[in-house]
């Protein structure tokens, strides 16, 4: 098999700011700009107009896109800045194109990366991994090689299967991103997990039922709602710890409100709402022109810097510095104090830590972090403490943004995820 390697970054590579980098880097998860994806085969293409029908979860292609030895993995690791110390084998990627269902439930397909560990039991545990936010098709985890992989190849060579879905629109996926639609985002993860299981068979690297669950920024929110989804024990699985880093997990009551009064940073609450505001009005029409929301000039043009083309530094620099030169403000004071349209939306996408689950729970979360306040992961655990629910909260410190959050998280959830197994 081919060897992909980038060879190793430094951590200043994941923390430098500036206007363009900032969204780059902290906005965006850390995961920085990789090369361009290559277009769907041909075959690929025909394969999915062919199964786009199929039954949910059903595995569309295969395609190996190469891996590193253990070595290689430790370099990619520590020269980012990030804990190798767990790492144990070498690590093999596929992208998998897989059928699933669209926000209002019609057929459609996706694709997502499956790391698999060489070496290591031979059923493995399987990490469900969800990234956070991204606007550019490639920089899904499927895409091409950078930041994107850094946590699936953390998880894997510490010995388990990875399943990271790229979510709806993004990688080989058609059409536009629902972004923050989480419960299509729930739909295309949890029918990667089953396509996952259908391609490591096949791979000759069967998967347990058990299921870790984790993510980072929009993707720590994924990870609690996909585990609320599991527990319900369907299609298989067996859900056993929950991870979530850094995640948005209370909309209304922390991000909206840090957006307003500046606890999220202005250049980061910009991207934020403009890619909110355009993706959810698709799906839940907020607004019949750009003009109602956004001011001149950006009124024109910010729909179009979604479009899944367009790279984070292109849209950073085209837009304004702060919320209020970006909206009206009408649609200052409805994000300040949210209703209508926007409270409804709101609320859909709220609340997905207001269960029991019946597995350990922890939650990471930066002081520092002024894209994804800490404030949504104490609302998290107050809402899992309301079920009784004892949720550690692991705060990364005064000096821990976003990008410094998911550093220090991620090597943290492998070794707790090790202490793990073999428990009931």
């Amino acid at each position: 098999m081919t060897t992909t390697h980038t060879g190793p970054r430094t951590r200043k590579q994941w923390l430098r700011r500036g206007a363009a980098a900032a969204v780059l880097a902290a906005v965006l998860g850390g995961l920085a700009a990789p090369a361009a994806l290559a277009a769907p085969t041909g075959a690929e293409r025909a394969a999915a107009g062919a199964e786009r029908a199929a039954a949910r979860g059903t595995l569309i292609s295969v395609v190996p896109l190469g891996g590193l030895d253990r070595e290689q993995v430790t370099a990619e690791l520590t020269g980012s800045g990030m804990d190798a110390g767990t790492v144990r084998h070498g690590v093999d990627a596929y992208r998998l194109t897989y059928a699933t269902v669209d926000p209002r439930g019609r057929a459609t397909t996706a694709t997502g990366l499956l790391v698999l560990p060489r070496g290591g039991p031979h059923r493995l545990d399987l990490v469900a991994d969800h990234h956070g936010t991204v606007p550019t098709r490639d920089q899904a985890p499927s895409g091409a090689t950078g930041y994107n992989r850094l946590i699936p190849y953390l998880h894997a060579s510490a010995g388990r299967a990875v399943a990271a879905p790229d979510y709806l629109g993004l990688g080989g996926g058609p059409g536009s991103h629902p972004y923050m639609d989480t419960r299509s985002s729930v739909t295309a993860s949890l029918d990667m997990l089953k396509a996952s299981r259908t391609a490591a068979d096949r791979l000759g690297r069967p998967v347990t039922r058990d299921v870790y669950a984790t993510g980072f920024s929009q993707g720590g929110q994924v990870a609690m709602a996909l585990g609320r989804e599991l527990s319900r024990g369907r299609d298989g699985f067996r859900l056993r710890a929950l991870a979530p880093i850094a995640g948005p997990h209370d909309l209304l009551g922390a991000e909206m409100p840090g957006i307003a009064d500046g606890s999220v940073a202005p250049a980061t609450a910009v991207f934020y709402l403009s890619y909110f505001l355009t993706a959810q009005n698709r799906l839940h029409p907020l607004y019949k022109d750009p003009s109602e929301v956004f001011r001149a000039p950006w009124a024109r043009t910010v729909e179009d810097l979604f479009d899944g083309n367009h790279r984070p530094e292109e849209i950073a620099a085209a837009l304004p510095a702060t919320p209020q030169e970006l909206l009206t403000p009408e649609w200052a004071e409805n994000v300040r104090d949210p209703r209508g349209a926007l409270r409804a939306v709101l609320d859909a996408n709220d609340g997905f830590c207001d269960w029991k689950p019946a597995v350990p729970v922890r939650l990471y979360a930066g002081s520092a972090d002024t894209d994804v306040p800490i404030a949504n992961a104490r609302s998290c655990a107050r809402d899992l403490a309301r079920h009784g629910v004892r949720a550690k909260l692991v705060d990364q410190g005064t000096d821990a943004d976003h990008t410094v959050t998911a550093i220090r998280s991620a090597p943290q959830t492998v070794r707790w995820f090790d202490s793990l197994r073999g428990t009931n």
